[in-house]
């Protein structure tokens, strides 16, 4: 059993049909249910999260709006040729079925949750291109459709041009008798608008008169016989018509449900992209099955980005009930309906407006009991609403139930009320439910305090504003701001002295405690924000360091690769040289000869050498040369160490760089990965835009130093990383 209506979970599904292009779509939004099944709430939500992956590296998926065609299946189920509205609908089925196909055919990972549904669409393109070549339009059969209807409208567009030459002379000849120059049709036949008192100045037939009565419309008798033929041409032309819309229809009758598939198929992917678009919208991440809840930065989906203030809550593991306690008005009730609906959308397959790695439970009942329900038809009080409403909660509650109250208890005597409450969430955590619930009862607060498996929580109030932040904080009891409010609002001291010294004393130790307990709470979340602000700028700091290293690095490699060109110009100039002096000694001795031609070996042996070498700087070469010019034959042996190979890391972050400085720092990264002989690394590109991504990917497809690459999957990264096969 879900409560739906009263987390308002009919509003999700208008957001979704927002996004829906198909008639079948739409009605499967509409009609969208949590699931209770762990797998099938798990495949839901890969099929959601596959979707937008494929939306991310191919763009917007290829489906065009269609309308209810289930009229037209019936049809063609019976036989009944189509009109040209019908077969232009199942030609943008066959087209939407084809393109869809297309579309994830190149895909460089394959396809998982999404394979069944793409594989199963059917596709002609032949009767595909039969039908959009003979239908122009919903009102337009081409000339061409067939041989017979060119000829027929050919022969009628001939002699229309004949009646209307006829028809201009007949005006020019009376034109004082003419109204208007205009030569119109009626009732299918060419007319011309005459006065109505010239009408028995021209001989022919009246066809209509005008509202004023001023006009008559007059078929001339010089032109009668040519209507007839247009209109006989006319008739001929329909009869074509008719023959090539049941060609047309006759292609359909045997692959009827082959559409009939595809558009159950079609409609299927057309919502799981609408699920897709509305986490895009409402910037929403995969929720991760758990065993308890824990929403990171939750939002409610139903509030404007603008107006809300995201909530951390955790309830299921440490403790199963979770009593939120705190001023009206102050994001309690909101923070119940949160976690409902959130929980409500990840079993529906639906990504949550909360941050990564956030979790959900999956549960058989989702009981809501929020609001003022009175029934005036019942003379229910607010009391007896809401406890007819937890009657039936006890009834069904087990240990796979979500239970969200709001005001357990309230609406009678504060003391009973505080003990029923009480003794329904140890009710409820006894048979084994998350419970979440609000609160006033000091009684409750401090019964969470005193027993496990219940923790209190608050919303925090801005004394000095006098108004609630609704950030909520967990382990934290709301603290009675009566006092401090009333004092904020100028009243009198001894008053409030008054008030304070009737408190019974355990209670004011308790809220003396709770006050502590709250201030520390406080300082400790500002010490953490100040901690994660120092964090990011140490992190900020870390990165333009390590720019600066790169760059520096960078204009060094340019250095060596300057040195080693000069280096193979100054051996290529020795080449030459030596080439040039055996030359000019051909009249030289044999002896003399064959010292010469040594040389020469030697040089263009040195010479493949450094072309060949890597990492050999101008330092380097030089010494060889000198070696060489010191010493008449035999080799140097060099070493040479790249030691930067050595702790090369197996990923890169390109997270925040633009395309081309990305690709720059990417190239050298495989070079030196290459080197250390790493066979697998890791690019973080994160999510974005996309456009680091599309680049990054574009700079692979043409690197020498890749095999292969692919968008991690899920646990790898996601689209945020591209894993990296090296040669």
């Amino acid at each position: 059993m879900f409560n739906l209506d009263k987390l308002e979970f009919n509003n999700i599904r208008e957001n979704l049909t927002k996004y829906t292009q198909t008639f079948e779509g739409e009605n499967l939004a509409l009609s969208l249910e949590p699931s209770s099944r762990t797998m099938e709430v798990k495949s839901w939500l890969n099929e959601t999260n596959e979707c937008l992956q494929i939306r991310n590296i191919k763009g917007e998926l290829p489906i065009s709006q269609i309308d209810d065609v289930s009229y037209l299946i019936k049809s063609l189920k019976s036989s009944i040729s189509l009109s040209t509205k019908g077969l232009l609908e199942m030609c943008n089925i066959l087209r939407t079925a084809r393109e869809l196909t297309e579309y994830v055919k190149d895909l460089e990972a394959p396809l998982h949750t999404l394979q069944d549904y793409f594989s199963m669409l059917y596709s002609n393109k032949d009767i595909e291109n039969k039908i959009s070549s003979c239908i122009i339009s919903e009102d337009t059969i081409a000339d061409n459709a067939s041989s017979k209807l060119y000829s027929i409208r050919n022969s009628k567009k001939s002699l229309e041009n004949d009646i209307k030459n006829k028809l201009n002379q007949v005006m020019h000849t009376n034109s004082k008798y003419i109204m208007d120059q205009v030569i119109t049709i009626r009732d299918g036949r060419y007319v011309i608008p005459v006065k109505d008192e010239y009408r028995s100045f021209v001989k022919g037939f009246i066809h209509d008169t005008s509202s004023s009565g001023s006009t008559v419309y007059i078929e001339p008798m010089a032109v009668f016989e040519i209507n007839n033929k247009i209109n006989n041409l006319s008739l001929e032309e329909n009869k074509e018509i008719e023959r090539i819309l049941s060609e047309l229809s006759g292609l359909l009758f045997p692959i009827v449900y082959q559409l009939e598939k595809d558009v159950e198929i079609i409609s299927k992917l057309d919502f799981i992209n609408a699920k897709s678009k509305l986490a895009i919208e409402m910037e929403a991440n995969l929720p991760i099955i758990s065993n308890e809840i824990n929403l990171i930065k939750a939002r409610h989906p139903l509030i404007s980005k603008d107006k809300v203030v995201p909530i951390d809550i955790y309830v299921g593991k440490d403790f199963t009930t979770l009593v939120i306690t705190g001023p009206n008005t102050g994001g309690k009730t909101v923070s119940l309906k949160t976690v409902g609906l959130l929980c409500l959308m990840a079993q529906s397959g639906l990504f949550i407006p909360a941050d990564e790695n956030s979790t959900v439970k999956i549960f058989e009942n989702i009981f809501a009991d929020i609001g003022d329900e009175q029934s005036i038809e019942q003379s229910l009080s607010t009391f007896s609403s809401h406890m007819t409403n937890i009657v039936k909660i006890v009834e069904q509650v087990n240990d796979k139930s979500l239970i969200l109250v709001d005001e357990l208890g309230s609406g009678t005597d504060p003391i009973e009320g505080a003990n029923l409450a009480l003794a329904l969430l140890e009710y409820f955590h006894n048979q084994g439910a998350i419970t979440v619930a609000t609160t006033h009862y000091h009684e409750i607060k401090n019964y969470c305090i005193t027993h496990d498996g219940f923790e209190n929580a608050s919303c925090e109030f801005d004394i000095e504003k006098l108004e609630p932040t609704y950030h909520l904080l967990i382990g934290i009891p709301g603290k009675s701001n009566a006092f401090a409010i009333s004092k904020r609002l100028g009243l009198k001291q001894s008053i409030l002295d008054r008030a304070n010294n009737l408190m019974d004393k355990p209670d004011t130790d308790t809220e003396t405690l709770m006050k502590e307990i709250y201030d520390d709470r406080i300082s400790i979340e500002n010490l953490k924000k100040e901690e994660e602000k120092n964090l990011n700028q140490v992190t900020l700091l870390r990165k333009s360091l390590e720019r600066q290293v790169s760059d520096r690095l960078a204009r060094e490699e340019e250095k060596v690769e300057k040195a080693k060109k000069q280096a193979r110009e100054i051996l290529q100039d020795a080449k030459d040289k030596a080439n040039k002096v055996i030359r000019e000694l051909s009249g030289l001795s044999s002896k003399d000869l064959k010292k010469a031609n040594q040389l020469r070996n030697k040089l263009n042996s040195d010479l493949k050498e450094t072309e060949s070498s890597q990492g050999l700087d101008l330092s380097i070469l030089l010494k060889l040369n000198n070696q060489e010019t010191n010493k008449p034959s035999g080799k140097a042996n060099v070493h040479i160490e790249n030691t930067a190979s050595k702790n090369i890391s197996s990923e890169i972050n390109l997270i925040g760089e633009n395309v081309d400085t990305a690709v720059m720092a990417l190239d050298k990264y495989l070079d030196n990965c290459t080197m250390a002989h790493l066979k697998q690394v890791r690019v973080i590109h994160g999510k974005g835009t996309g456009k680091l991504r599309e680049g990054i990917h574009n700079y692979l497809k043409k690197s020498k130093y890749v095999s292969s690459y692919r968008i991690a999957g899920y646990g790898e990264g996601d689209y945020g990383v591209t894993i990296v096969e090296l040669k």
